[in-house]
């Protein structure tokens, strides 16, 4: 993997993430307190780590923004349409493992 140069990893890194948020996108069904209590991170994290990266550019990006990016639409809608409760076994879950860290 040495030989792969700088651009050419970054355009497969880019292209990672793409696969990446259109699989998160398609996959409704899966909570982002699930993601969360199974991998440490979630569609939420994401657009986070997106609004983050564009701020080190000097490029501003809002949260809904970033959000709707993530989502591929605004996230109150989101909510609306495929957010479900949590049952209490998760939120256990999540609150003994994230302790606050989650933004």
């Amino acid at each position: 993997m040495s030989d792969i140069d700088p651009k050419t990893t970054t355009e497969l890194e880019a292209a990672a993430f793409r696969r990446l948020v259109a699989h998160l996108r398609e996959r409704t069904d899966v909570q982002n307190i699930d993601l969360m209590n199974l991998a440490g991170f979630c569609r939420n994290c994401l657009s986070n780590w997106y609004q983050d990266a564009a701020a080190e550019r000097g490029i501003e990006v809002s949260k809904d923004d970033a959000r709707a990016l993530i989502y591929g639409m605004p996230y109150k809608e989101w909510q609306q349409r495929y957010q479900t409760e949590a049952s209490p076994e998760a939120k256990a879950k999540f609150a003994q493992s994230s302790a606050g860290g989650h933004k």
